[in-house]
């Protein structure tokens, strides 16, 4: 399965590229799992969507164009945000719009920080968000909670999560 762990802060400072190298050391021992991390910090995509998009015929710019590719590639993502005023950040839903179709059908998990709620806040807002896009948001998310790295067996649960669907998925 190839997996994108997509990092959805784009602060300096920011607790997120801890988090997703943490997940990524873990899913990197699985043999059945093939991982990119995707940090939206350099992605560089526009904060301004054109009319009509996304329209089938419309190709985005150059850097939604080749940001496309990665996450149509993916079988499945891990979404690592933070909690920001209650919901996540303006960056992710931003990323989240430019596309479509590389969402759909495919299961999409959690890894989320901040301080007392440890992001979950974040993750209800976005669970409705990628439903609308036809994604299947899937196991319990990983909070970190004041960016405490929990044990490793948080990780395996949400990845076997993840395998457990997209070999459903493959039936």
């Amino acid at each position: 399965m190839r997996l994108a762990i997509i990092i959805g802060s784009v602060r300096q400072g920011r607790f997120g590229p801890t988090a997703a190298a943490w997940l990524h050391a873990r899913a990197c021992r699985r043999d059945d799992l093939d991982v990119d991390v995707i940090d939206l910090a350099e992605a560089w995509l526009p904060t301004v969507l054109p009319a009509g998009f996304p329209a089938r015929e419309v190709t985005g710019p150059p850097a939604v164009e080749h940001l496309r590719p990665w996450l149509a590639d993916a079988d499945a993502f891990v979404i690592v945000t933070p909690e920001y005023n209650h919901s996540f950040p303006a960056s992710l839903k931003n990323a989240i719009d430019w596309y479509h179709e590389e969402w759909r059908g495919k299961p999409v998990a959690f890894v989320a920080y901040g301080e007392a709620s440890g992001g979950l806040r974040a993750v209800e807002q976005l669970r409705p968000v990628f439903d609308a896009l036809d994604a299947v948001c899937v196991g319990e998310p990983v909070s970190l909670p004041f960016h405490r790295i929990p044990p490793d067996s948080s990780a395996e649960r949400l990845l076997d999560a993840l395998e457990k669907h997209h070999r459903d998925r493959q039936r």
